[in-house]
């Protein structure tokens, strides 16, 4: 591939002092994301305690946040491109942190699944902005693979770092403190970004079209929402109806970006084999890993009966993993090619997630280990890799639109994953046959089942328990066939896709 810029403007900006502490920055931002996004599933036992949502209520407070971000994300992304990186990425942290606190301090399930839909707003103004500003400050090639295995492996730290403080959190305060440690992570990145991080935009941007915004927002959230409800409660009406809004308006907004002269994304970047298959790989991975990762510190807790800072430990060999494959994943491409880093990785996952379905009640924790690693060390290779293909495929301008595409794959896939897995795993779980007495809320969650079974007397509450762990581990086992299925096709869709796809090696 060619550069998109002129060698003096790469030599001045390998040159250019402080990128390195302004990748510093940028990595918190991810980090900010990571942790609020994997501390949720270990708090969720506690947030069916205390607000006790119903099964339904539950599923939307984890992928309220996803959907909205799907929504959002190629609007903000351009937003980013138009007003500036820099600034859209500090006025999003101030808002996310804000909104961190609604999000500790919500009282009921309904403003629960509020503060998560706000939150996505506010966090559909991070991911783009950083990944867009990697692309303008590493002009160099090799450079700008490291940045992205450092952002990469930074949002995998995450995943470890949130479990494991929010389960000191969790065994010490109230599961609202999950959210508050956001704070002084948003403090330093604003404070310390003012001053290093350098403002780049669009020289062209063109206006900022509303009505591109609104069609995208409706077209992600009523598809995704149709997805869900199909899939816990059949294809009816409301599902229908939903689905053809979310078509319709999502066709409006590809019909309207090709006919503007300055559109919010341009969709010849789609033509490119490189760019489309990098975006589905991310997609489909992120699909069919999403469902395990919401339920898995539920199995932990409520099924194996650990702590939660002894859960989020155990979940320590994902994020290990994933952060030793990101930082040697663009070296590892080079050596290799694209297509066997990034296809090799995800039947790696794929073939993990098939060995989780041999996962019992007591299964011992060194095959639980030895998957979760395998799936870091897989997703660390493909995520790294793809993320780099996209930002490779675009002129610097173009970073942040670019970078949101990347971004709303991923969240299109976690908020379909959740939907359409989770819904397999609650709905098997439902079905399960309690003892005589089992009241109805037992059947919405296990953590209800859970809360039911302390208020009956000790045989009933022991038969409750073990019909419902039964159950919902079968509901996972499902969850990670269909998971191990969506990955290894993934991987082949991903041989095909990025067949003569080559990371760039200079600036």
């Amino acid at each position: 591939m060619t550069s998109t810029l002129r060698p003096a403007d790469a030599t001045e900006a390998v040159k250019r002092p402080g990128r390195w502490l302004a990748l510093s920055v940028l990595v918190l931002a991810v980090l900010l994301v990571a942790v609020d996004a994997t501390v949720l599933g270990l708090a969720t036992p506690y947030i069916s305690e205390d607000l006790r949502p119903s099964g339904t209520q539950l599923l939307w407070i984890g992928d309220v946040y996803s959907f909205v971000i799907a929504g959002l994300l190629v609007s903000m992304g351009s937003l980013g491109d138009r007003i500036g990186r820099k600034r859209i990425l500090l006025c999003g942290a101030t808002a996310f942190g804000a909104l961190s606190v609604l999000n500790a301090y919500a009282t009921t399930p309904e403003l629960m699944i509020l503060a998560r839909a706000l939150l996505g707003v506010a966090g559909a103004t991070l991911m783009p902005a950083t990944l867009a500003l990697i692309r303008n400050i590493f002009h160099d090639a090799r450079e700008r693979s490291l940045a992205v295995g450092v952002w990469g492996a930074t949002a995998s730290a995450g995943t470890a770092v949130g479990p494991i403080t929010g389960g000191f959190l969790l065994e010490h305060f109230w599961w609202g403190s999950v959210f508050l440690i956001n704070l002084p992570v948003m403090a330093v990145l604003v404070l310390v970004g003012i001053r290093t991080l350098p403002e780049s935009r669009n020289p062209r941007p063109g206006p900022w079209d509303l009505s591109s915004v609104l069609l995208s927002l409706t077209g992600m959230i009523a598809l995704v929402y149709a997805v869900k409800e199909a899939a816990t409660h059949g294809l009816g009406p409301t599902p229908l109806a939903a689905g053809l809004l979310g078509a319709a308006a999502l066709y409006g907004f590809v019909h309207r970006q090709l006919t503007m002269p300055m559109p919010l994304l341009d969709m010849r970047l789609f033509r490119r084999r490189g760019f489309s298959g990098a975006v589905l790989a991310d997609l489909l991975t992120v699909l069919g890993m999403s469902g395990l990762v919401f339920f898995l510190s539920q199995y932990l807790q409520l099924v194996q009966g650990r702590r939660p800072l002894e859960a989020g430990l155990a979940e320590l060999p994902a994020a290990v993993g994933a952060v030793a494959a990101g930082l040697v994943a663009g070296r590892a491409a080079r050596r290799l090619t694209v297509r066997t880093v990034v296809s090799g990785g995800l039947a790696a996952v794929g073939i993990a997630l098939a060995v989780l379905t041999m996962l019992g009640r007591s299964t011992g924790y060194p095959v639980l280990g030895a998957a979760l690693l395998v799936v870091g060390v897989g997703a660390g290779f493909s995520f790294t890799v793809t993320a780099d293909v996209i930002l490779s495929s675009v002129p610097r301008d173009q970073a942040g639109a670019a970078s949101a595409v990347s971004e709303t794959a991923y969240e299109l896939g976690a908020a379909l994953g959740i939907a359409l897995l989770g819904s397999i795993v609650t709905g098997v779980y439902r079905g399960f046959e309690g003892p005589a007495g089992t009241p109805a809320e037992a059947h919405e969650s296990l953590g209800a089942a859970t809360q039911a079974a302390a208020r009956m007397a000790p045989h009933q509450a022991e038969a409750l328990l073990d019909a419902a762990r039964t159950s919902f581990v079968h509901g996972l086992h499902l969850a990670s066939a269909a998971g191990a299925v969506i990955l290894l096709t993934a991987s082949a869709v991903s041989w095909f896709l990025l067949r003569h796809q080559e990371l760039e090696t200079s600036g």
